[in-house]
């Protein structure tokens, strides 16, 4: 039973999907499973392999499936034998440990502009642990000996290549070009787009300049509200070295959940058009 688990997380690392993975970790007593058993949930509500049947698994398969949404590990204790089995009504007696891991594929990084923070963040992104994928119209700067470590290298007309590409909605996607024009348009495209993280690149005054022409063109306000521009967290960035630290140090705050709802007044502050400024 578990070589069907094992296969499934396999696939589902393979596919991007996210799930979770449960596991008999101790076990005293009469327990439907021995140590060891697995099951793997999915979000939306798939099952491969079984710790038990109705005893236990249908609490944790619940467990499993909020540990997907908050990708936090858990350990939970159960005992059949007190108020647990009277409110659910299963009884099969003992005591087990069952512990609930989020399984995530490597998180993917699309970096949209290969300049020199560009560069510089693809770099230390991989070393931390990142599948970073490189998007440049230059092909001076989008090549293989730039970016050997790269699982994709594209030179290609940027605003073709985000509007024609799905992306997961596990990607985190750094917009990072050499031009408003390119800036503009991908943000076009990316900001109505479920995405683990979206930042732009730029001074406050030439993201107000963007953000006017997208509303300008009915793009509504609030899909701006999760773009994170500018980008990075403040730390006094200014050479592109400094400013790729400042931008992955944004990405794994947020893949570790430390920047989940982030201030709203931040937020308002950030992307408030310049018109509404005057």
């Amino acid at each position: 039973m578990n070589q069907e688990v094992f296969a499934a997380v396999a696939d589902a690392l393979e596919r991007g999907e996210p799930a979770a993975l449960v596991t008999i970790v101790a076990a005293i007593g009469s327990t439907p499973q021995r140590v060891g058993a697995k099951m793997l949930v999915f979000a939306d509500g798939r099952i491969v392999g079984t710790i038990g049947g109705g005893c236990y698994e249908n609490d944790a398969f619940w467990k499993a499936r909020e540990a997907i949404t908050s990708r936090r590990p858990l350990l939970v204790h159960y005992e059949l034998s007190d108020d647990f089995a009277q409110e659910t009504g299963l009884i099969c007696g003992g005591q087990m440990d069952v512990y609930i891991e989020p399984i995530e594929p490597s998180p993917e990084l699309y970096v949209v502009g290969a300049g020199h923070v560009g560069f510089h963040l693809a770099r230390l992104a991989h070393d931390v642990g990142f599948r970073v994928h490189i998007v440049d119209d230059r092909e001076k700067f989008a090549n293989r000996e730039r970016f050997p470590f790269a699982a994709e290298v594209l030179a290609e007309d940027i605003p073709a290549w985000v509007a024609r590409t799905p992306l997961p909605p596990h990607a985190y996607v750094v917009i990072v070009t050499r031009g408003h024009t390119n800036d503009l348009e991908a943000l076009r495209s990316l900001a109505p787009r479920d995405l683990r993280y979206l930042g732009l690149i730029g001074s406050r005054a030439k993201i107000a300049r963007i953000t006017d022409a997208l509303i300008a063109d009915a793009m509504p306000a609030e899909l701006l509200e999760h773009v994170h521009a500018p980008i990075g967290l403040d730390i006094g960035a200014v050479t592109p070295q400094e400013i790729a630290v400042s931008i992955l140090a944004e990405l794994i705050a947020v893949k570790h959940g430390k920047l989940k709802g982030r201030d709203a007044a931040e937020l308002s502050m950030k992307w408030t058009p310049s018109s509404a400024k005057r």
